[in-house]
């Protein structure tokens, strides 16, 4: 496709996929689009060798609209970004087609990898608000990541991964762990009560051993 025929394919993606898109007009003030359409002409000439030609325009996108996409990244049609603000996608990151990107989420690298240093997502993958994405794995087809969320390792396809750091908690449908939301253990308190047992256990042993050598004497 052509940069014009991908950017008319994000707008009726856009048309389709928002509730509150109302005309093409509208559309046509979304930070989102115009951050992705900055995009696509960045690509190109960055694909052909213009890199500080494309450094330009996807900097001058980010003081337009607030979302950085690096003109390395590789993305396919249909992508929307709701929201976006605070969007920042890497130069290695690869994006499949009808994703959706929500404010304030990162395809991002961990600073210890080289070559390929940010993810890779599949088709119709949700990132959620707030999300971070951080290094060179995949994460599946129709995968779904929860706001906040950080994620550091591959999520399978037809997932939902949830939390700091991110665990799958839902596969095909299917929960892969209980979520409650309400009733969540304090670790920290976990952990000081499990401390308190090893002193007991210890001042008891103490006490053992002194009456021991108590005796001996």
């Amino acid at each position: 496709m052509t940069i014009l025929e991908n950017i008319k394919h994000d707008i009726q993606t856009i048309k389709d996929r928002d509730p509150a898109a109302t005309s093409t007009l509208e559309i046509l003030t979304y930070s989102g689009l115009h951050a992705v359409a900055f995009y696509r002409v960045s690509h190109w000439f960055y694909v052909h060798k213009h890199k500080v030609i494309a450094r330009c325009i996807s900097q001058f996108a980010r003081m337009l609209t607030g979302i950085e996409i690096h003109p390395g990244a590789k993305i396919g049609k249909g992508l929307l970004i709701d929201h976006g603000s605070g969007v920042v996608i890497g130069e290695t990151a690869e994006i499949g087609d009808y994703c959706l990107l929500y404010q304030g989420c990162t395809l991002g690298g961990t600073g210890k990898d080289h070559g390929k240093r940010h993810p890779t997502l599949g088709n119709n993958v949700m990132v959620g608000c707030g999300a971070k994405v951080l290094g060179p794995f995949t994460v599946g087809d129709n995968a779904k990541i929860a706001a906040n969320a950080v994620v550091l390792e591959p999520v399978p396809a037809n997932s939902t991964a949830v939390g700091v750091p991110a665990r799958i908690v839902k596969q095909n449908g299917k929960r892969t762990c209980d979520l409650d939301q309400v009733h969540i253990p304090d670790p920290v308190a976990q952990e000081l009560c499990q401390t308190r047992i090893q002193i007991a256990k210890l001042e008891k042993r103490v006490a053992e051993l002194e009456k021991i050598g108590k005796k001996e004497q």
